[in-house]
């Protein structure tokens, strides 16, 4: 049943006799893990239709027969208040799945319980997952599974998915369950005073409500969600506005108001929950006692040390760690370029569309991705390790005040960490963040921290100009500096969030729901995998696509003259003077322009342009590398403009791209293109009049 509507919603579903099963949780339980337990590799991922909402489905063995398992996003409520929470409450009510799995925390039963309770309002056929008895266990914390089963009147398997412990029995009762051998579970008695305000809206709901609960429905008539209003009268054919319906919801909202009645359903599930959890679970009173203490110093007076000490850790591990694998790179792509070369000589390739594609195309390709890729490698599995760990959600708690002063969300803090990695990465994670106000003003402002693409630059800036000292003490002072730098970057985002949230953005903050999970020790292995595959490969091929037509511009800009000279000398000259007003020069400029592909390749823009080369050039060696900027009058002024510049403008290509598809609007693409630039060209115009005043004054 229901395998049209479930197939209008994902991608690519098995055929139509295969049951569909939706898998439900809340985050941190453990979900994705059961779900990849079951699927193993039998699984493939898209976005829901009109969402940007990531799907996953896959195909699990259940009695010897096929079933097709849903991963719905995580969420706390089917009372939806995000994108995610609206998929998963649409996905259980309107594509009518054969059944659901509810996978809860064996350690927090009680919050399960919660969405659980909820789920089964929307169907009768849903089996209890109980996962991560382990740490239930290490906790000294135990469950009565059989009560459980008992009180609940459905299916309950207890599970340690990671190790696969206890998965062949949740097949086995799935399989049951499907086959209709556990009988309805026990109704939810509500309070007398929800009964009687529901009662008369039942009463004046037709018999055939297309699969709808009778119940559900009348429960969410009377709440106040007019987006689920119109999809029920939708789904059903039911019109709102005519008698009798129409008389009893407004005899009911007389009564009572809809905000008020929202508030004593939810209050009398949160209450079975807590006696259903009471008497099934056993804990000892220190069962989280440790977790508390280690927040006490990660959420108290040392967090924010501790979070600056760690972030850069985490960037010196990166750029150090990313030499090694970046030159290896680099030296097997020259390998590559001898055969490359070698085969278009054999087929006798013109001499101008070997040079295109040789020292065009290839040469700036290849350099983002041996400069890209290893510190993306690098960066997103240690994020990950921090965010299995389960200590990102405290970080968001640290800066939840700060954001909040900015009229921002908390979860902004989050996305503003990703955006390390990778702009286009953090500009995708602001999906977690419910309000669309809040989730544009992250969008708009997560360019204002360096990706990995831009630290290369920044670092050999710092390192030529700015760095004091030899040996490790010239390392620890860039570091300080690159650090500096990045605090300014996260001060911006906290000014410009506010300036957006009191101008073209205004609104009241929203509240969240701000879960501290566990501490887990991470799983490493999952975490590599997720942040290769996911993120870093993911993030590659877009730079990537737009690394080579941008390869094939630069060479037609180097090679093509006009009088004798070239199209970028020609271009840069037209941008000189304004340039001279932002401590810079043209070439600075054009170069930032012609870097708009992947930022990893401004600096080697600038000195082929300085040298009068034909392809990208590169060197290593920092002595000739600071010659040849000082020849071309690269003073401390000219360094620090260009790490402000760096540090603010213009997203990549790639970023941009990600704007226009999760905003759906050139409008804010082309905002988050100008902010940052107009911010940068400030900084830089400010700091070059202050130089040119003091300089003559003194």
């Amino acid at each position: 049943m229901g395998k049209t509507a479930a197939s209008a919603q994902l991608p690519e579903l098995t055929d139509t006799q295969t049951p569909v099963v939706a898998l439900a949780g809340m985050p941190n339980v453990g979900k994705s893990t059961v779900f990849n337990a079951l699927t193993g590799l039998h699984q493939h991922t898209g976005n829901w239709a009109g969402k940007t909402v990531a799907s996953a489905v896959g195909v699990t063995i259940c009695g010897g027969r096929p079933v097709t398992l849903v991963d719905l996003p995580g969420t706390y409520s089917l009372r939806a208040r995000s994108a995610e929470e609206a998929v998963a409450r649409d996905f259980l009510c309107f594509d009518e799945p054969d059944a659901a799995v509810v996978v809860c925390d064996a350690t927090c039963l009680e919050r399960g319980l919660t969405l659980l309770l909820q789920v089964l309002e929307t169907t009768p056929r849903v089996l209890l997952c109980v996962n991560l008895l382990d740490e239930a266990e290490s906790r000294g914390i135990s469950v009565d599974l059989k009560q459980l089963e008992q009180l609940l009147g459905i299916p309950v398997a207890g599970v340690t998915a990671r190790n696969g412990m206890g998965l062949d029995r949740l097949k086995c009762k799935l399989d049951a369950l499907l086959l209709g051998e556990f009988p309805d579970p026990i109704p939810q008695s509500l309070p007398e005073e929800i009964s009687a305000v529901m009662q008369p809206v039942l009463d004046a709901l037709p018999s055939d409500l297309h699969g709808l609960p009778p119940d559900w429905t009348a429960l969410r008539l009377l709440e106040p969600e007019p987006e689920l209003h119109a999809q029920i009268a939708a789904h059903t054919g039911l019109s709102l506005e005519e008698e009798p319906l129409s008389a009893a919801l407004q005899h009911a909202h007389e009564t009572i108001s809809a905000e008020a009645f929202a508030d004593k359903v939810i209050a009398a599930i949160v209450t079975r929950s807590e006696a259903i959890a009471a008497a099934v679970v056993t804990a000892p009173e220190n069962s989280s006692q440790r977790d508390r203490r280690i927040d006490r110093i990660l959420t108290g007076r040392l967090g924010f040390p501790i979070m600056l000490v760690l972030l850069g850790l985490i960037l010196w591990i990166t750029i150090v760690g990313a030499n090694y694998p970046s030159a290896w790179l680099s030296a097997g792509f020259a390998q590559l370029k001898e055969g490359f070369s070698w085969l278009l000589e054999t087929i006798h390739t013109p001499g101008w569309l070997y040079s295109l594609l040789i020292d065009g195309i290839y040469t700036v390709l290849t350099w983002v991705i041996s400069v890209m890729l290893p510190p993306m490698a690098i960066f997103f599995p240690l994020f990950t390790l921090l965010e299995d760990f389960g200590y990102l959600p405290r970080v968001a708690f640290n800066l939840d005040k700060r954001f909040q002063r900015a009229c921002a969300c908390g979860k902004q803090s989050l996305t503003m960490c990703m955006g390390f990695g990778c702009n286009a990465a953090g500009v995708t994670g602001c999906r977690i963040i419910d309000s669309p106000r809040e989730r544009l003003i992250a969008i708009l402002t997560n360019n204002f921290v360096p990706c990995n693409g831009r630290f290369p630059t920044m670092i050999t800036c710092i390192t030529l100009f700015f760095a004091v000292g030899s040996g490790f003490g010239k390392t620890l002072t860039s570091a300080a500096m690159l650090l500096g730098m990045i605090v300014l970057g996260i001060l911006v985002t906290l000014g410009v969030s506010w300036i957006l949230s009191h101008t073209i953005l205004r609104g009241v903050p929203s509240s969240f729901t701000l879960e501290l999970p566990p501490y887990r020790k991470p799983q490493i292995g999952r975490v590599l995998v997720r942040s290769i595959l996911d993120r870093t490969l993911f993030v590659l091929g877009r730079a990537c696509m737009v690394a080579a037509p941008a390869g094939a511009l630069l060479w037609i800009l180097a090679n093509c003259r006009i009088g004798g000279d070239n199209l970028l000398t020609i271009l840069s000259g037209f941008l000189d003077t304004p340039g001279k007003w932002l401590g810079m020069d043209g070439v600075i400029l054009l170069a930032f322009l012609l870097g708009f592909p992947a930022n990893e390749i401004v600096l080697p823009i600038a000195l082929m342009c300085y040298t009068s080369g034909t392809t990208l050039t590169e060197t290593s060696d920092m002595t000739q590398l600071y010659t040849i900027l000082t020849d071309h009058g690269w003073t401390w002024l000219t360094a620090l403009c260009v790490l402000l510049f760096i540090l603010f403008h213009f997203p990549c290509s790639t970023t941009c791209l990600t704007i226009l598809k999760e905003t759906k609007s050139w409008k804010w693409a082309a905002a988050a293109f100008c902010i940052p630039t107009l911010v940068g060209i400030l900084f830089c115009f400010l700091i070059t009049l202050i130089s040119r005043v003091l300089t003559c004054i003194f």
